[in-house]
């Protein structure tokens, strides 16, 4: 594991997992490990951005030049764009099936993260589109952009872990994280051992997937009108 010019622990040997900065930068601009993340604001969408950022992640806000990038405009003679493909390669579910992404209180208190907590409430429902599900934080310049967006979790990495299906079991992995993955059951303590780093674990329908400093996730069939 290296650790970048801000002083993130990173398992990526190109850009940071944590901040998106690139690994090789000069060690004079990184901050001490130990210090505190910058909390200032994007001047144009007010969102938090790392230490030595040179761009925002969130609008692309350019810190070095003060401006935003310029968009890319078609020809007027251009024709009309064809939809976006789907991101994701991977074929197509045939059945219905959603996340539940839960705020767990109990696994906050076992992580000792020093981020806020944010309220708990009801679970946000993803739903599930392909047979190859990428968990993680979204990132603009590193064109990442996962199936379940944790962005709001800094304890998660940009590519956290994958979950599989063969249409009616599904699997984990974990693709190398800083903080880990968890899988344990929905009774009993909170599982303290991790996936281990390439393997693919099955996830059981009563099953819970924890990751970063306070997600619990859990993986179902959906109901009538999901």
């Amino acid at each position: 594991m290296s650790t970048c010019p801000a002083g993130h622990e990173s398992t990526a040997t190109d850009y940071c997992d944590v901040c998106g900065l690139a690994m090789g930068a000069p060690a004079a601009a990184a901050a001490p490990a130990d210090a505190p993340v910058d909390t200032s604001s994007c001047p144009n969408c007010s969102a938090a951005n790392p230490p030595n950022a040179l761009f925002c992640e969130a609008c692309g806000y350019d810190f070095t030049t003060g401006s935003m990038p310029r968009p890319l405009t078609p020809p007027a003679s251009a024709a009309p764009a064809e939809p976006a493909a789907s991101a994701n390669p991977s074929p197509p579910l045939t059945e219905r099936w959603v996340a539940e992404i839960w705020i767990d209180p109990d696994w906050y208190a076992d992580q000792e993260s020093t981020d806020p907590l944010p309220s708990p409430g009801l679970p946000r429902v993803v739903r599930l589109e392909n047979t190859s599900i990428l968990i993680g934080r979204a990132s603009r310049s590193r064109n990442i952009t996962p199936d379940i967006d944790l962005s709001s979790d800094n304890g998660i990495s940009r590519r956290h872990a994958q979950l599989t299906t063969d249409g009616t079991r599904w699997w984990v992995e974990d693709l190398g994280s800083s903080n880990g993955t968890y899988v344990g059951g929905n009774v009993g303590a909170l599982p303290s051992t991790p996936v281990p780093v390439g393997q693919k674990q099955e996830v059981s329908d009563d099953d819970r997937i924890y990751v970063g400093a306070w997600t619990r996730i859990v993986v179902r069939r959906a109901a009538e009108g999901e």
